[in-house]
């Protein structure tokens, strides 16, 4: 028997202000979220930095860089684009299947590139297939959930961080010595929730929507930005991921050249350890978070606070090199990021300009998402080029999150 895919909804499928989403649905959002995010973690955080260091070890900071700053160029534009496709199509279902599959030949071709050109074409592959399947995941909330219940339902996605970072780091740590492996077991966990979600949240198909001149829809995607919450949203995003990613991107590497570690304890083992912590943390402050807010009715205050725990945490490991204030940037940075990540999401799908373009409208706010991973690699590599350490490169995210904490005060239209 199929689950139901939302609560009560309206004739034109937004859902009524009273409606409920179904259990089956946070649980299929918190099912999609893990295995997308034990992807990301597990190929970008551990596996492509393994793999791009064995190629040529003095040259990996950059390397890795380059691939990592390319490769977000198609998330950012696929994002969008996908976003408005589904919109226009009124299915999400079919793009998150779609994405998903593919996630496995995609995975397959990283495994087997033997060069870093062919590592970054299949990387950007990957991006390309996985934001196209984020993209239909995300649109679900606002289309399914009713308001008041979004903190709820972005809880259950936020949840998905926590939960596929620690799958993420396990698996590769497993398979740091057989990436390929990795890939492909992390390409099919994808694609299996893929289908699970797809059969189990059936959607209404709705009438459909005549196409808009390409001009009209290239002039659509930077309307949203001409909204003032809307793009006050955006910003505040940007510069917290951008902190965010300039540091954890290189986590194996601040663990291998920055940190302190126990005698005995490899890079890939610390990952597999600093991992978990992180994502328990996460999964408390995520579920609070959601669960808070929608008491209290109030998001801003909650968005703002995290994003300045942020920045402290980030100065634990600037300050000291040894394990133990790894550990604690581990807990602060997983409290801070569950908080913000689950009621921000919230936040956002409150002051979206329009319901009827939702997924083109988050696929631009996702360019928030994907844009500073494109600067994240090219600003800590030259970071730490020049500073020859990771300290700066600490000091410089946590200035970011502190503006990121700041961006969200001029928000008018949500409390």
């Amino acid at each position: 028997m199929a689950l139901s895919s939302s609560g009560t909804g309206s004739a034109t499928g937004v859902p009524e202000p009273g409606a409920r989403p179904g259990r089956g649905l946070l649980s299929l959002l918190l099912l999609g979220n893990t295995a997308l995010y034990a992807l990301y973690i597990g190929v970008g955080g551990i596996l492509l930095a393994l793999q791009v260091e064995d190629l040529d070890p003095a040259a990996k900071v950059a390397n890795f860089g380059l691939i990592a700053g390319v490769s977000a160029i198609f998330a950012t534009v696929f994002n969008p684009v996908a976003g408005a496709l589904s919109d226009r199509s009124g299915r999400r279902n079919p793009w998150i299947l779609g994405g998903g599959l593919l996630a496995v030949p995609a995975m397959v071709l990283l495994g087997l590139a033997d060069g870093l050109l062919l590592i970054a074409l299949a990387w950007c592959l990957g991006q390309a297939v996985l934001n196209v399947y984020q993209a239909a995941l995300t649109s679900v909330v606002p289309d399914r959930v009713p308001a008041a219940s979004r903190g709820l339902a972005s809880a259950a996605v936020g949840l998905g961080l926590p939960l596929g970072t620690a799958i993420g780091a396990l698996v590769g740590a497993a398979f740091a010595e057989e990436y390929r492996t990795g890939y492909l077991l992390l390409g099919v966990l994808v694609a299996g929730a893929a289908v699970l979600f797809t059969g189990c949240a059936r959607e209404e198909r709705p009438p459909v929507r005549p196409p808009a001149p390409a001009r009209a829809q290239l002039a659509a995607f930077a309307s949203a930005l001409r909204d003032h919450d809307f793009r006050w949203a955006f910003i505040g995003r940007a510069l917290l991921v951008l902190g965010y990613f300039a540091v954890s991107g290189y986590q194996l590497y601040v663990l291998q050249d920055h940190t302190e570690l126990p005698r005995g304890m490899a890079p890939e083992a610390a990952v597999a350890v600093l991992m978990p912590v992180t994502s328990l943390a996460m999964a408390v402050s995520t579920v609070l978070g959601g669960w808070l807010s929608d008491r209290a009715g109030r998001r801003k205050p909650f968005v703002g606070a995290s994003a300045a725990l942020s920045a402290a945490g980030l100065l634990v490991p600037a300050l000291s090199r040894s394990w133990t204030a790894m550990l604690v940037f581990a807990v602060v940075n997983g409290l801070a990021f569950g908080c913000y990540m689950a009621v921000d999401t919230a936040l956002v799908t409150m002051v979206l300009p329009t319901a009827e373009d939702a997924a083109r409208d988050l696929g631009v706010l996702n360019v928030a998402n994907a844009g500073p991973q494109i600067v994240a690699p090219f600003v800590a590599s030259a970071v730490v080029s020049l500073s020859g350490g990771y300290t700066l490169l600490f000091l410089v995210a946590a200035a970011l999150a502190l503006a990121g904490a700041l961006a969200v005060a001029p928000i008018r239209s949500v409390r």
